[in-house]
């Protein structure tokens, strides 16, 4: 599948992916999506340009199977629920999750991405895919707002700028009567912060990390400011996970710094509110 027609921001959707297909593909996963394997696999695209380097697998891999437990944990609760993914990319996380039939799943994102997943990610009974703009509003309306809902955004709110977060959180907890917001997040994201991480990732120049907008913050509660529906409701950081045993080295050293050092451990953690 060529994805060249893809705009920048859309060919985000690939780096995520690659991450977890090679994550699948090493001796001892983390995640083991063989789906996103399968998926890349569908894809003519140099995704060695995209700068998926081990540490950067290694994160990918990890937040999205702690998003996985938080949305189990929530549709086990609630086996009504309903479970929206906001800028779902080529993610299979319904298949990882496997949802009971009870539940209704529905991704999230730009028609570009839409149109890529519904050519090479295969179809899921209680899965629906809406192909809309999250920045928009109207996007929340192909949801019914009459269930407890669990809204979750693995690497979305990276590519927004601080008011397009606190618009979106708001036009979720204003549509939805209760449910949970989880998204990772890299605590306080500076200017150098950027940089490097463009320079460590890739030349090309599509590379998401150069599409980098959202400056991040450091206290978790900071969003109860932006909108008082929202309370923090669980805080944790990839770098505490006994699977950071499985990191690159450098990495490795890192998480163990992250126990004295809270700013390391902030650098990749899942962060979950209730409303």
């Amino acid at each position: 599948m060529d994805v060249s027609g893809l705009a920048p921001i859309e060919q985000t959707a690939l780096l995520t992916e690659y991450c977890r297909a090679l994550d699948s593909r090493s001796a001892r996963p983390i995640l083991g999506d063989s789906h996103a394997d399968a998926t890349v696999r569908r894809i003519d695209h140099d995704f060695a340009s995209l700068g998926a380097t081990p540490s950067v697998v290694a994160l990918v891999a990890l937040r999205a199977k702690m998003l996985d437990e938080c949305l189990s944990r929530f549709v086990a609760a609630d086996p009504s629920a309903v479970v929206v993914d906001l800028g779902a990319g080529l993610s299979s996380a319904a298949f990882r999750v496997d949802p009971p039939p009870t539940v209704d799943w529905v991704n999230v994102d730009l028609p570009g991405v839409i149109g890529l997943r519904n050519a090479v990610v295969p179809a899921h009974e209680r899965v629906r895919d809406v192909a809309a703009n999250v920045l928009e509003p109207d996007w929340v309306t192909a949801v019914p707002p009459d269930r407890p809902t669990i809204v979750f955004a693995d690497g979305l709110f990276a590519f927004l700028d601080e008011d397009a977060v606190v618009s979106l959180l708001r036009r979720i907890t204003g549509h939805f009567p209760s449910g949970v917001v989880a998204f990772n997040d890299y605590g306080r994201v500076s200017k150098a912060n950027q940089v490097i991480g463009r320079l460590t990732s890739s030349r090309n120049a599509n590379s998401p990390h150069r599409q980098w907008n959202f400056p991040g913050f450091k206290d978790a509660r900071q969003p109860e400011s932006w909108d008082p529906a929202l309370r923090l409701l669980d805080e944790s950081s990839a770098m505490h996970r006994p699977e950071t045993a499985q990191f690159p080295t450098g990495l490795r050293i890192a998480s163990r710094l992250s126990r004295r050092v809270p700013s390391i451990a902030r650098k990749a953690r899942v962060l979950q509110y209730r409303f």
